[in-house]
């Protein structure tokens, strides 16, 4: 038996509460174990004393997830006594062992005369331990808007010079085109049309740059998008559209114009916001370019944009009141923090319990780039952005030698590190502001669209990047932040791929099946590129099946069932780089 890939900790996404009522066990072991029980129940049902013997119920585990060399292997529980006691059973075609948190035991070791036996445990189901993000979020589809480049609504004169509008023309990083809060006003129906249901603002807040991620003042929309009344008719337009508002938080660094920074520029190490701020060399030289010298710290090395210190107290009820505003007077529903692995976990979790208290429903998003499952406990991030699975996504088109095991084995990983309530509301995407547009990146619509289906029938909230619905292409920053062609889009131009998006959209809305995590893989031998997978409903009565040929050969689909969504495919025949969205009973 391969011991050594056997692993469990009772905690994190191992062994955590579901709900109020129910835990998950989960444990991982080599593809030779054949079958895990697990054996469990109150600690206290043999009394209290060390020298009464404890025997619990044998279960068998189901095995959930296959990854590249382990199984996982799960269970869902339901303490009586909200406490569970517990150890392995496990299995290969030859062998037996049990797992206990101290060690492996046989079975003679394990019930040796005297021995002290550590036990698994799950101490308590507290409620308010529970990791709940907010139901709504699994069933929004987001759309993320950058509000320069959207749409030019109020054409009075901006604080800083414009750009004509364009989308072909050369673009640098210091361009400003326009675009504000009475554009996206402008264009709520037509997200409506779309199938958006929660719309993304990237920062809003007053700044020298396009981006707006260098905030010189978080009290004060900035005026070439408008002002704070044309944002709450923005929000209230959108709610009454059932679209809800998500805002962004830069919160791990600030502009060189902000208060606290300036201060410190002009008073020095005598600033009463000198710990506001990482500053390890005086005076403050914020003219010598990057700051790799550690002079001071800032996001990545700008030195126009210096990091909070989000440990001082002042900081944190700082940005906690900015935060407590923007929840009671603007009802927004969501905050995305920006570099939310940065910031102290005590300053989200203070964020976390002051603003559930005023909305329980409020979505806390943290953009984080990796293993986010320190996050996700409960009382920090409701969910992360889910770069581990656009990552996965853009490699196995871009490998060619990778089969649809190695997809699935990307995908199981994306959905095995985060509780099942997480993956319910991981906050999936194609394309964003910091990434290349997916349509460049995939090289044609085909491609583009069998990305798209899987964006639309897996677990999670899904994210389309204003333009990802026509197609739009840019390479990264700043060609990934063009400006929206609305004069072709009002020729139809981009009809026939918005018809597509528009049917996956709603097929997202009207079919339980395109979220639910109940999948089951398929492999076809005869040709490693077709990624096949079932999505059950939660009865188990009808399911839909997806069909996507990552190859140039065509396949053939027997028993096709009723076709919900088809590219490339005719006469039960499946193109190369075809996808195919099928119901079947």
């Amino acid at each position: 038996m391969q011991l050594e890939n056997i692993y469990h900790r009772s905690a994190f996404s191992d062994c955590y509460a579901v709900n109020t009522e129910e835990i998950i066990i989960r444990i991982r072991t080599g593809k030779d174990v054949t079958g895990v029980n697990v054996i469990h129940g109150d600690p206290y049902s043999a009394g209290i004393s060390a020298s009464h013997p404890w025997s619990g119920e044998i279960l068998a585990m189901v095995l959930d997830k296959e990854l590249r060399n382990v199984f996982i292997w799960s269970i869902r529980l339901k303490p009586k006594y909200k406490r569970e006691q517990y150890y392995f059973e496990i299995f290969t075609e030859t062998e037996r062992t049990y797992l206990l948190e101290d060690d492996f035991y046989s079975e003679t070791e394990l019930h040796k005369t005297g021995r002290m036996i550590q036990y698994f445990k799950f101490p308590w189901l507290n409620s308010a331990d529970v990791c709940m993000p907010p139901f709504w979020v699994e069933d929004t589809i987001w759309y993320q808007i950058m509000p320069d480049r959207f749409r030019r609504g109020d054409y009075r004169e901006k604080r800083k010079p414009l750009k004509e509008w364009n989308t072909e023309k050369e673009i640098t990083y210091n361009d400003f085109f326009g675009g504000d809060l009475k554009g996206i006003i402008e264009k709520l129906s037509y997200l409506k049309e779309l199938g958006i249901s929660g719309i993304y603002l990237t920062p809003i807040f007053e700044s020298t740059s396009n981006h707006k991620y260098n905030t010189a003042d978080y009290t004060k929309i900035d005026s070439d998008f408008g002002d704070e009344k044309e944002l709450k008719e923005l929000i209230e337009k959108a709610h009454n559209l059932g679209i809800r508002v998500m805002l962004d938080a830069v919160f791990n660094h600030c502009g060189n114009e902000f208060f606290a920074w300036q201060d410190v520029l002009k008073n020095g190490s005598s600033s009463r916001y000198a710990d506001w701020f990482f500053i390890n060399e005086w005076p403050v030289d914020n003219t010598r370019g990057k700051t790799r010298d550690g002079r001071y710290f800032t996001f990545a090395y700008e030195p126009y944009m210096p990091k909070l210190n989000t440990n001082n107290p002042e900081v944190v009820n700082y940005f906690t009141d900015i935060c407590r505003y923007w929840v009671e007077e603007w009802k927004i529903d969501g905050i995305r923090f920006d570099v939310g692995n940065e910031i102290s976990h005590s300053f989200i979790k203070r964020l976390h319990y002051e603003l559930k208290q005023i909305n329980p429903d409020l979505f806390l998003l943290g953009e984080i780039w990796h293993d986010s499952i320190q996050w996700l406990l409960g009382d920090e991030y409701d969910s992360v952005m889910n770069y581990p699975f656009v990552e996965s996504l853009n490699n196995f088109w871009l490998d060619k030698k990778m089969s649809s095991k190695d997809f699935m084995y990307h995908m199981n990983r994306c959905y095995s590190m985060y509780p099942e309530q997480v993956n319910r509301v991981l906050f999936n995407f194609l394309d964003s502001h910091d990434v290349g547009r997916v349509s460049t990146r995939c090289g044609n619509l085909d491609i583009f669209f069998q990305q798209l289906v899987v964006l639309m029938t897996m677990p999670g909230s899904p994210c389309l990047y204003y333009g990802t619905e026509i197609g739009m292409p840019g390479e990264k920053d700043p060609e990934n932040r063009r400006c929206m062609p609305w004069e072709k889009i009002a020729t139809g131009q981009y009809d026939d791929v918005m018809m597509d998006v528009k049917k996956l959209t709603a097929l997202r809305a009207q079919y339980p099946q395109m979220k639910s995590s109940n999948i089951i893989w398929k492999h076809r031998e005869e040709n490693p590129r077709i990624v096949c997978y079932e999505k059950q409903s939660e009865q188990g009565k009808e399911y839909l099946e997806v069909l996507i040929n990552a190859s140039s050969k065509e396949i053939r689909i027997e028993e096709p069932g009723k076709v919900l969504f088809a590219r490339k495919y005719e006469n039960d025949y499946l193109k190369g780089n075809g996808v195919l969205i099928l119901q079947k009973n």
